[in-house]
């Protein structure tokens, strides 16, 4: 490539007013893209054109740009922007009033051309890009006199545009990010009617999330104030009931007691399923009560350190007598010694009576087996059964008040032990998870720290 050529300016712009400035920074972005800058160099070379610009139109008045493709000491091709100042540079020094301006380039200097005084920035063209031949920079010189340079508003969007990804791209080097905020504030002082129309939007939309987070947090009220009535209403209700359900229990036993009055069959039969029925209810009334309790809060486990092989041997006893079906067979492991744990034990009781229980409710043939071991710092405990198993989309449904699943092996209950038991187990600091498949059983672990502070 000839001096000549190397020389002939691919673009030259005059710089004079505010406006001028916008346009400089666009044009010096597709020169750069034209000669085959990166994206992001493109974007460096375009800001530091600006900042000098606005520097020198505000000290001296305006400036001549010229753009020039030449090869550097290093072998490599290099492009030029060249700023020619209309009137002479104080002390005949420039120095960038941002600091980060030569960042964004190789080389930002004053030199003199040809006998004239010029602020020269450079940036490298990479290797990757097409070779400048003269023929080629002919052609980038008529595709550049071909555009016509877009509005300063234009040119402001594709800057904030850029402004957005280079800050996305360098958010984690914080000099980098104190670079660009000066930058956006430079801008913001030039799009400040679109500032406000958008502060005015975004204050609108402010007051409409203030709106619906007073909305929500009255909802919220509203259920807390449901559940706790609901929580009143289930505990006295519950202690209206217990009392005449106990009493039809007691004239029950007292009509079928041998000190009274013998009854034919039939008067035996209607007396033993009104004490079967009042039983179920009672049952219902409790469990009731206990939920109760739990949702209220009123319910503050006693942590001791517990021996668990003397309450594994109390449910094995108490539940063989629920164990009734000879195709059944409760199976109860103690756990090696030494197995203490700190926990409430009255309430370990229940949850895990209460899922043995359960178990052996829906199990028609096989097992019902309670095992227990220690993992790290963490009591596990697994009821498992060879039941009808549960199916997936229905395993967080048991958990609700008064569900039961449905099926052919549907027994009697009240849907509420399995939502109690968990709330223990929460109370507790520990979870009640589910683990089934229809056809293969179900096992329930419940998973507790083995010490609390």
């Amino acid at each position: 490539m000839t001096d000549e050529a190397a020389w002939l300016p691919l673009l030259q712009m005059a710089l004079r007013v505010e406006q001028d400035i916008f346009v400089i920074r666009q044009r010096g972005r597709e020169v750069a893209a034209v000669v085959g800058l990166e994206h992001q160099d493109q974007v460096r070379i375009a800001t530091a054109l600006s900042e000098v610009a606005r520097d020198l139109l505000r000290t001296v008045g305006g400036a001549d740009v010229s753009f020039h493709v030449d090869t550097g000491v290093d072998g490599r091709f290099h492009l030029h922007a060249d700023l020619a100042p209309v009137s002479p540079l104080p002390d005949g020094r420039y120095q960038p009033q941002s600091g980060a301006v030569s960042r964004l380039v190789d080389t930002l200097s004053v030199t003199t051309v040809e006998g004239v005084t010029v602020v020269r920035m450079s940036r490298r063209v990479p290797a990757s890009a097409p070779t400048p031949t003269p023929q080629r920079l002919a052609k980038f010189r008529t595709e550049l006199g071909g555009t016509a340079p877009a509005s300063a508003l234009d040119e402001l969007t594709v800057q904030n545009g850029q402004l957005i990804a280079a800050l996305d791209e360098v958010r984690s080097q914080r000099d980098e990010l104190a670079v660009l905020n000066e930058e956006l504030a430079e801008t913001n002082r030039g799009v400040l009617a679109l500032y406000n129309q958008l502060t005015e939007e975004l204050e609108e939309t402010n007051r409409g999330v203030v709106a619906l987070y007073a909305e929500l947090d009255e909802k919220s009220a509203q259920l807390r104030a449901a559940s706790e009535s609901k929580s009143r209403f289930l505990a006295n209700v519950s202690h209206e009931l217990r009392a005449p359900v106990t009493a039809i229990i007691g004239l029950g036993r007292l009509l079928t007691d041998s000190a009274s009055d013998p009854l034919t069959d039939e008067q035996g039969r209607q007396v033993d399923l009104i004490r079967s029925s009042a039983a179920d209810l009672l049952n219902l009334v409790n469990e009731l009560l206990d939920l109760a309790k739990a949702e209220s809060g009123r319910i503050e486990p006693d942590v001791t350190d517990v021996d668990l092989r003397p309450v594994f041997g109390q449910l094995r006893g108490t539940l063989r007598a629920v164990a009734t079906r000879p195709d059944v067979e409760l199976v109860v492991e103690e756990p090696a010694a030494p197995a203490l744990l700190r926990t409430d034990e009255v309430l370990l009781g229940q949850v895990l009576r209460n899922l043995l229980h359960n178990g052996l409710k829906f199990t028609e043939h096989g097992e019902v087996r309670l095992r227990a071991g220690q993992h790290g710092d963490r009591w596990q405990f697994e009821v498992s059964d060879t039941g009808p198993g549960i199916a997936p989309e229905l395993q967080d449904r048991i958990f609700e008040e008064f569900y039961q699943v449905p099926g052919a092996t549907r027994v009697g209950g009240t849907g509420l032990g399995l939502p109690y038991a968990r709330r223990l187990v929460t109370l507790l600091g520990g979870t009640l998870e589910l683990t089934s498949a229809p056809g293969q059983g179900s096992t329930f672990t419940v998973s507790l720290p083995a010490g609390r502070a």
